[in-house]
């Protein structure tokens, strides 16, 4: 079997999914990606193979089960296996707006969008993982997971529910191999920031930069992770010699 890492990231079409991508193809690592827009992850998949990488792309919306058992199901047949899943997808709804004034019927979706992925992907993943005794789980969380913010809606309640998923799963992980640690990547300039906030006057995060954190804390198995949640622009500034 080839002993070359598998990466599995999701929500990988554009923002800090396709940044991910291609800062692991740079590495040399076998890619599993996935996204609901198909030709933005086709174009991914092109420019990942461009800079050497080896990738499987599926198509697939992630909330369900039958898709996220399709996806998996295929990159382990084709890759034996999942050494890191990063949980990247998420939405953020409508833009700023109370949550007196919020659609219920918009407030479940995300909530279903953005809890549902990394709960499912990673319940698929696991199996493997704990046979072989080893793996690392990293899911995308935000400030807003920890502070609520006005007008942010279901997109912070929902990071809220990751990083309680999160911490439960650590907590069941203790003494495996496995880890699930969660990264805040801080505000950045992606097309979910420009909804978020639409009037920002202030230097944003650029997500080819943040991408490097979520390398060092794959690739480097000297690290502890499980349970632990980082910050992955003060990582840039902290380590800046080494990323």
């Amino acid at each position: 079997m080839n002993k070359k890492m598998v990466v599995m990231i999701t929500g990988a079409s554009k923002g800090l999914g396709r940044a991910l991508t291609l800062a692991f193809a740079k590495k040399g690592v076998r890619l599993a990606i996935c996204a609901r827009g198909k030709e933005l992850l086709h174009k991914v998949e092109q420019e990942a193979q461009e800079l050497g990488g080896e990738v499987i792309a599926v198509n697939a919306d992630i909330s369900k089960v039958k898709e996220v058992d399709r996806f998996v199901s295929i990159v382990e047949e084709a890759f034996g296996r999942v050494d890191v899943l990063i949980n990247n997808a998420s939405v953020f709804g409508p833009g700023p707006m109370l949550l007196a004034d919020y659609p219920h019927h918009d407030f479940a979706e995300v909530l279903r969008m953005n809890v549902m992925n990394p709960f499912l992907v990673t319940k698929r993943v696991l199996p493997g993982m704990l046979t072989r005794n080893n793996g690392r789980i990293l899911n995308v969380t935000s400030e807003a997971g920890k502070t609520g913010f006005s007008e942010w809606g279901a997109y912070g309640i929902s990071k809220f529910a990751v990083e309680g998923l999160t911490q439960t799963w650590a907590d069941e992980l203790q003494h495996t191999g496995v880890s699930v640690s969660m990264v805040d990547p801080g505000e950045m300039d992606t097309a979910m920031h420009a909804i978020a906030v639409p009037d920002c006057h202030y230097e944003l995060g650029v997500p080819n930069d943040v991408a490097k954190a979520f390398v060092y804390l794959a690739l480097n198995q000297s690290i502890e992770l499980n349970g632990k949640r980082f910050e992955a622009q003060s990582m840039l500034e902290e380590k800046r010699d080494i990323l």
